[in-house]
Formats: structure tokens, sequence, C-alpha cells
């Protein structure tokens, strides 16, 4: 049976449309192609406007939640050794509760509305490993205003990370600006790391976030598909090559120190491992079970015969 011809577009010609994370998490990768200069035509993007660009087609290839991607496999192929993932402390993915978690049999969760799969591992763990029936509320990304409302709250990103730092401290987490009456609250408050928790469930690592590649852009543009993720991977190792200069570059103009930043750095992992889909696989089947994602087969990823 002979294979269908498939139009290209004009534009396909041009170097792929790749976004990129501009958050505190990916500073390596971005530190990275700032001296390679190998990839012309990156736009960044919040982790969530990444994704949906990426849907949208708007993108060619880049990073998108790993809850976003299993609800999208018909349109995307996973891109080979490429993540945001942890073994242990992801430190920036944590939930945060008034009282010990394990203490509040029926509690009132504020999700955070910028995350997608934090906000389903937190069910997950929630239900299945410490046996809660939680009432769930979606609510800005903002630790304070979530935990007004809420026995625990789900929360991601630098001010996550910022409340990982104060809670190992000794002091009190960060749940709010200086001098905002929202962040004192009655009793202390507890920080759990959504990694930590998943790892010692399952002994798996944790993927947050995978890269991928439209199929249609892979069929059409294998070889574009080819240097791109060679630049994002020779990107990658360089700047975790580089990591106390990508951590005193990332803390000018954050409220988190290089020391802090060097730390998570070298805590989180940017590959993609057997492992890593190993964890991926499993997350995906108790996703599915919650019919938070398809049911799907096994993972689809880049190659040289997805140009073929």
């Amino acid at each position: 049976m002979s294979s269908p011809v498939i139009a290209v577009r004009p534009r396909a010609l041009d170097t792929p449309r790749v976004g990129l994370i501009s958050f505190l998490n990916c500073r390596p990768l971005l530190w990275g192609l700032s001296r390679t200069r190998s990839l012309p035509n990156v736009t960044q993007l919040s982790a969530e406007a990444a994704g949906e660009r990426l849907v949208a087609g708007d993108l060619d290839l880049g990073p998108i939640s790993l809850a976003d991607y299993l609800r999208h496999t018909d349109e995307l192929l996973l891109l080979p050794g490429l993540a945001i993932a942890a073994e242990g402390a992801v430190m920036s993915c944590n939930i945060v509760s008034h009282g010990r978690i394990e203490e509040l049999r029926s509690p009132r969760v504020g999700l955070s509305s910028t995350s997608r799969t934090t906000v389903l591992l937190a069910r997950i763990l929630l239900e299945d490993v410490f046996g809660l029936s939680p009432a769930y509320f979606s609510g800005p990304p903002d630790t304070a205003e979530l935990l007004r409302a809420a026995d625990a709250a789900v929360v991601i990103g630098d001010p996550a990370l910022r409340t990982f730092f104060d809670s190992r401290a000794g002091t009190r987490p960060y749940a709010g600006e200086p001098g905002d009456d929202r962040a004192r609250a009655d009793g202390p408050l507890h920080v759990h790391d959504t990694a930590s928790l998943w790892t010692e469930w399952t002994g798996l690592p944790m993927v947050f976030a995978v890269w991928a590649v439209r199929r249609e852009y892979a069929r059409q543009r294998p070889e574009a598909v080819v240097a791109a993720h060679r630049s994002l991977l020779n990107a990658r190792d360089l700047g975790l090559g580089s990591i106390d200069a990508v951590s005193a570059e990332a803390a000018r103009g954050s409220d988190l120190s290089a020391a802090q930043l060097s730390v998570y750095y070298r805590t989180l992992r940017y590959d993609l491992d057997s492992r890593g889909l190993r964890g991926i696989e499993r997350f995906a089947a108790l996703a599915a079970a919650r019919s938070a994602v398809p049911a799907r087969g096994g993972l689809e990823m880049f190659g040289a015969e997805a140009g073929r």
C-alpha cells in the first residue's frame, strides 16, 4: 500500500517554532541556548501557554506538562531524553497544609489554576496514598489566597520553591507577601513535596513535563526536528555543566539566592531515561483510572521512522 502524499506547507522550510518555559526550572536550558544560539526561532512562555500553543499548532515543538501531553498523544510525539523530572524532592511542586495531611480526613483543598500535572498528582497522592476524601476547588496561583479558604493548597513554581526553602530553614513557610495579613494563620504550615511522596510510594521518578513535537511537523521535516533536538540536548548539557554560573544569573531578579538555586538545579532531572518512561506509564495509568486523561497504549517517541 503506497504512502499518502503529504503537502509541504510554505513555512516548512524554516526552522521549527520552538517554545521554551521562562520559569526558573528551565534556566539551565535557557542559559545554554543563549550561548549556543543554535535555535533562532524560540519563544519564551509560561508553562501553561507553552503547552497550549503547542497543542494549538502555533509551535512545532517544545515543553508541555505531562498531563497535557497525555491528553494530546494523537497530535504529539515525545522527544527522546528531555524532561523536567525529579527522583525524590522536586522542591517547587508542593502540598501546603494547615496541620498534618494524615490528620485531615475530608480536607478542603485549593488547586492552583496554573497547574496541570501537579494538581493531578496531588489528587492521586491525597486519595490513594493518604486515603483522604478531599473537596477540591480551583483558585489563583496564590498560596495565601488558597489557604484562606482551604485546609491545604497545591502550589507550584517560584512561590512553591520559596515555601520549600523556608520550611527547611525552620522558618514559617512563605504564604504571601511580607505584611500581607493573609500570610498569618494559626498553627504551623506543613510543606509536602509531591515528587518525594511519589518516589517513596512508587520507587520511580516523577516526570512533570516532557518535550514533544507535533506529528505533522515531524512527518514533514524530520531532519529539522533532529537538528533542533540535538541543539536542545547540547544546550541542556552546557547549562548543567555550568550550574554555578546559571544559578548566579538566575538569582538576579529573584528572591532566592544563588546557593539555593544551585541546590535546586542539581536536584532536578532534565533527562528522560527508561525509569522516567516507566514513571510516565505509571502516572498515565493512575490518571486514566480517574478519567483525567484518555486510556492509551505505549508511549510514541520521535525517531527516524517518524519521517517515513
